[in-house]
């Protein structure tokens, strides 16, 4: 079975379990969360003004920005849907790699810095203090198997949300481009369609994925066992 057939039985299947796992849908901002922090720092390195972040319950989200002129837009509207789609792939990495508890406290330092700094709507707030109040917990004082189910969970749920907002992307700009989102504004500065845009981003969405379950397939290779030195014996003639 190719790696490009694997990718989408394995999202299909995801989407379907994980919808069967009461308030799954409360950890589907965690994407939103990611797609508008990549926004914010993006904007922040090409020396503009984030205003501020609003994460809505439907698990779309808005960021805010000023920024020093029109092309520094481009990399800031690229930012979204490539930083979640690449956070993705680095949640099944550190898994592959067993380090799950340190991708759990990427995740939590980015939703306080985003508490912190960005965002500032109700929901998006009490959201992000529910979500670190619970990783929290699940660090301190889960046992190591939930702790492993629960970042599974988020892993899925992330690669699920940046494949789906790419491809929902293209549904807009069929309809009605100028609601495509970042889409739209790439088409508004670049003369590129929008719906030529959020084919880019469900293809990049889709590349990302393929590589997140490849990762996700990888077994950890068992670390050889040092063998005792045996005696060494030379031989005289």
């Amino acid at each position: 079975m190719g790696n490009g057939l694997k990718t989408v039985l394995f999202l299909i299947g995801s989407a379907f379990l994980t919808r069967l796992i009461p308030f799954s849908s409360f950890f589907r901002n965690l994407d939103t969360m990611i797609h508008e922090f990549g926004h914010a720092v993006m904007t922040l390195a090409l020396s503009g003004k984030v205003m501020y972040i609003e994460l809505y319950a439907n698990h779309s989200g808005v960021t805010y920005s000023q920024i020093v002129n029109n092309w520094s837009s481009i990399p800031v509207s690229l930012a979204g849907y490539m930083t979640a789609s690449l956070f993705a792939v680095f949640l099944f990495k550190m898994r592959a790699g067993g380090r799950q508890r340190l991708g759990l406290q990427v995740i939590t330092v980015i939703a306080i810095i985003s508490l912190i700094l960005f965002v500032r709507n109700e929901f998006g707030v009490m959201w992000l203090v529910g979500f670190i109040a619970l990783n929290i917990i699940m660090l301190a004082l889960s046992p190591r198997w939930l702790t492993d189910f629960y970042y599974l969970l988020l892993a899925f749920l992330t690669l699920e949300e940046s494949v789906v907002g790419p491809i929902s992307l293209i549904v807009y700009a069929l309809e009605n481009p100028a609601s495509a989102g970042d889409a739209a504004n790439l088409s508004r500065i670049t003369f590129i369609p929008a719906l030529g845009w959020a084919v880019f981003f469900s293809l990049f969405g889709l590349w990302c994925a393929k590589k997140a379950i490849t990762a996700f397939l990888e077994r950890r290779k068992p670390r050889p066992a040092r063998q005792s030195e045996q005696p060494r014996y030379n031989e005289y003639r």
